[in-house]
């Protein structure tokens, strides 16, 4: 790395595999936090009878939009470790590490599963989580495999998810078999369900931005470093000695 500038403009000479990405990380914080403040609120409401409304209004769209953050953020952190790794490993070994991976993530979430069908077994069957936020990314690493290396085809998947689920929102369905899908049922009301319609979609989305902004592994957004260089050009052609 040769650092011409220590804010404003960084050019990349050799790609580091280990470089880590502040702007990635600080919106994964930003995610994190906004998790944790959702959840407060949500156990406040929840256990301690506080009259916060959870499913209508800002709290509401407060949860969907950390929802939304993290599950780009999949996307993105899924390219940038196919960047880090496609040249290591054989491709046969490349697609297990994701099934692996999200199959993990997938776990965690039969264990969320299992928690709330012990904690709501004596009543509020209907709120047990059959298909939340971990059952989504575990699910959405395996399928986003094969999508790895693309750009506008992901962009146009993340679309039609979205609009697909937006669509599955409007009607309701007698059967209850492909809730992870997005098929609702008129009784629905777990205690958190992300199914892959339209959520997927944002996975995808965050693919596709991760391989425009972050190709190969090498950052490609340079908008403060043209505007330092585009103010120093203004400067040193105003002041003549």
């Amino acid at each position: 790395m040769v650092y011409i500038h220590p804010f404003f403009l960084t050019v990349v000479t050799k790609k580091d595999h280990h470089e880590r990405f502040w702007e990635i990380d600080a919106i994964r914080g930003i995610a994190i936090i906004m998790m944790i403040t959702f959840h407060t609120f949500y156990d406040l409401a929840y256990f301690g009878d506080y009259p916060f409304s959870l499913h209508s209004g800002f709290w509401w769209y407060f949860a969907r939009a950390t929802a939304s953050l993290f599950l780009i953020l999949v996307g993105v952190s899924l390219t940038l470790s196919y960047a880090r790794v496609k040249d290591m490993l054989p491709r046969s070994e490349l697609w297990k590490k994701y099934i692996v991976r999200g199959a993990k993530i997938f776990c965690v979430g039969l264990l969320i599963t299992l928690f709330t069908v012990m904690l709501l077994q004596g009543g509020m069957t209907e709120r047990i989580i059959i298909f939340g936020i971990l059952h989504c990314i575990g699910v959405s690493i395996i399928l986003a495999y094969p999508l790895l290396t693309f750009r506008y085809i992901n962009l146009v998947i993340g679309v039609l998810c979205i609009l697909a689920g937006w669509y599955l929102t409007k009607i309701t369905f007698t059967f209850n078999y492909l809730l992870w899908l997005g098929f609702r049922t008129p009784s629905l009301s777990m205690l958190d369900y992300v199914p892959l319609l339209p959520w997927f979609g944002l996975v995808t989305i965050g693919i596709y931005l991760g391989n425009t902004l972050y190709s190969n592994y090498t950052r490609k957004l340079r908008w403060r470093g043209r505007v330092a260089a585009s103010f120093t050009m203004h400067e040193s052609r105003s002041i003549k000695p």
